[in-house]
């Protein structure tokens, strides 16, 4: 009897050391992860910091757009109006790549940047569809720059002001392409005369 009493004995002992085991080392894991996501991991800073720096830059795109035709010849405005806008998201892109591809990036980081980066691409890619079919409609040349607040278009316009035709033109162009509404549209007249 004794002998059957000491094996019911080891067996409760070691579920429970298994289960004790278990437990320890769950509360060490949960530790340990909780340990390492409270500190700040110079990688994310980092690319916060830039991430701030990108968007202040985009403003400065649109201030750009704003702006008008500061001097020098009207297609050296639309240049670097197009330089700028290029600069801009490729500074978003790096960021966007780094935060992504970071060691410590949790999954959620990793999807949030990939789903932006691919925003960025389809809108790069309805800035140059607007674009040409801007060109195509004679106008002599134009800037399109896409965001989450709307579209901002630049296009050359007679001094006197852009004809309310040339208006429609734009605001149908960008309207049938990327879905705006009217509301959404900001047109730049770059003064030409």
């Amino acid at each position: 009897m004794r002998e059957v009493f000491s094996r019911r004995n080891f067996k409760r002992n070691a579920a429970l050391s298994a289960v004790l085991l278990f437990v320890c080392g769950a509360a060490w894991l949960n530790w340990s992860f909780n340990d390492r996501w409270g500190k700040a991991d110079n990688t994310m800073v980092k690319a916060e910091d830039k991430m701030t720096a990108a968007v202040q830059n985009s403003e400065e795109v649109s201030s750009v757009l704003s702006a008008g035709k500061a001097s020098g010849e009207e297609g050296e405005y639309f240049a670097k109006a197009r330089l700028t806008r290029q600069e801009s998201r490729d500074a978003a892109l790096s960021l966007l790549e780094t935060a992504a591809c970071s060691e410590g990036a949790s999954q959620e980081v990793i999807d949030s940047a990939m789903t932006k980066i691919s925003v960025m691409a389809s809108w790069s890619m309805l800035e140059n569809q607007i674009e040409n079919e801007l060109l195509a409609k004679d106008f002599a040349d134009c800037v399109v720059y896409l965001s989450g607040e709307g579209c901002t278009v630049a296009v050359p316009a007679p001094v006197d002001g852009l004809p309310q035709e040339d208006v429609a033109k734009v605001t149908e162009t960008v309207i049938a392409n990327s879905g705006f509404s009217a509301t959404d549209i900001n047109i730049i007249e770059v003064k030409t005369w």
